[in-house]
C-alpha cells in the first residue's frame, strides 16, 4: 500500500507517464494531495494578496493547479488500467465535464443579466408588485 508521501512522489516521478498501473492508495492519496493543497495555497492567496474574487481564483493556487493536472490525469489513467479499463475513459470524463460545464455557466450568466426593456417575443415586461 502506497502511503500520502509515496503516493506524491509516485505522482511528480511519472508525471507523463500514462501506461502501467496505480493502486487505489496512489490514486485517493495523490487525490487528497491535491485538493488540501489547493485549499492551503487559496488560502495563503488571500493572505497574500493574490487572489481575485473576480474569478474566484488566486495566482499560488492556480499555478499549483496547472503543475498537478497532467499527473492528475495520468494517475486516473493508471488506476483505470489497474481495473482492466481503458484511459480513454478519464479523456472522455474530462470533456464530458467540460461540456457539461459550458452550458451551466453560460446559464448562470444569462440569469445574471437584467432583462428585455419592453415587450419581446416571450410577453411583456415584468412588472414589480409593489407591497
Amino acid at each position: 500500500m502506497v502511503s500520502l508521501a509515496g503516493a506524491i512522489v509516485l505522482g511528480f516521478q511519472r508525471y507523463f507517464d500514462f501506461s502501467g498501473r496505480s493502486s487505489r492508495s496512489e490514486y485517493w492519496w495523490w487525490a487528497l494531495f491535491v485538493t488540501i493543497a489547493g485549499v492551503v495555497l487559496t488560502y495563503a492567496d488571500i493572505l497574500i494578496g493574490t487572489y481575485s474574487a473576480d474569478t474566484e481564483s488566486g495566482l499560488i493556487a492556480s499555478i499549483f493547479g496547472l503543475v498537478t493536472l497532467i499527473p492528475g490525469i495520468a494517475v486516473g489513467v493508471r488506476r483505470l488500467h489497474d481495473i482492466n479499463k481503458t484511459g480513454w475513459w478519464m479523456l472522455f470524463a474530462v470533456l464530458f465535464f467540460w461540456l457539461l460545464l459550458i452550458p451551466i455557466l453560460l446559464l448562470l450568466y444569462w440569469a445574471t443579466r437584467p432583462g428585455d426593456q419592453g415587450d419581446n417575443k416571450y410577453g411583456p415586461e415584468y412588472q414589480s408588485i409593489e407591497s
